[in-house]
């Protein structure tokens, strides 16, 4: 059965990362405690020049950088049951967490792994 990913493209103040980290390990051991089989968060660091690049398809604005994250699962299948026990849990997980980037900015998708390393 192929893996399952969730991915996501957060832009974000550079300020904000450290905040950003914080809650990014409060869901890395929720994810990782409810099944998912791997769990990345990334900062951007380096800007291509090939294609549309992450800068201008986030529309980044001065001082800005952007989070480039993904889960990996067994299946969709799995990940619906592991999302399902964090959306329960989302409350108690992030109480009073600010979120450092504004929300109608974030990007997300489910994807169906068609290649991978073993």
């Amino acid at each position: 059965m192929a893996q399952y990913v969730d991915g996501f493209v957060i832009p974000i103040k550079k300020k904000n990362v450290s905040a950003y980290k914080k809650i990014a390990k409060v869901g890395c051991r929720a994810w990782m405690k409810h099944g998912a089989l791997h769990y990345y968060e990334t900062v951007g660091e380096e800007f291509s020049k090939h294609g549309l690049g992450f800068k201008k398809m986030c529309k980044l604005k001065p001082g800005e950088t952007f989070i480039f994250a993904f889960i990996v699962y067994k299946s969709k299948a799995q990940r619906n049951r592991v999302n399902k026990k964090i959306m329960a849990e989302m409350e108690s997980l992030f109480a009073g967490m600010q979120m450092p980037f504004e929300m109608k900015r974030f990007s997300m998708a489910g994807c169906q792994a068609i290649v991978h390393s073993k």
